[in-house]
């Protein structure tokens, strides 16, 4: 795939990161209540993906859903929290393989690209894209300094 192309198909997609999950491993008991897993969900022309790591495999699942169907606000009515939408950035330029184990915060990492901040944990990512989020929402309904 040629990087132009590449590009335009990233700038097509949302994603949103979704937040939450009980204890189905037990030392997931130490995380967080209420952020003891996340996922990523991408929007395009054609629908939704979930992109979601289990316990020994990566799920991929194309939704058949109506379109203009609202997935995130269906994971919030459902209880989950909710980022986004983000816009996947470029990939990370690696110079050594990676060491730290694939988790669900890391696949999430990794779907938002280089500007993705560091976290181990899904409380650690939710709280640092929120951060960043409100930033976003301040500097975009601040109204200019007349003077």
């Amino acid at each position: 795939m040629r990087p132009g192309h590449r590009r335009a198909v990233a700038a097509a997609q949302q994603v949103f990161l979704v937040f939450g999950g009980a204890a189905d491993q037990p030392w997931l008991r130490l995380l967080r209540p209420g952020f003891r897993h996340c996922f990523a969900v991408l929007a395009d022309a054609g629908g939704w993906t979930v992109l979601e790591p289990l316990t020994g495999r990566l799920l991929v699942a194309r939704l058949d859903l109506p379109p203009g169907y609202d997935l995130p606000g269906f994971y919030r009515r459902a209880g989950l929290a909710v980022l986004g939408p983000f816009v996947p950035g470029e990939a990370r330029a690696r110079w050594l393989p990676p060491l730290l184990p694939f988790t669900c915060v890391t696949l999430c990492r990794a779907v938002l690209g280089a500007a993705a901040p560091f976290a181990l944990t899904p409380y650690g990512l939710f709280r640092s894209l929120n951060k960043i989020e409100g930033n976003r929402k301040n500097i975009l309904t601040t109204a200019p300094s007349q003077g």
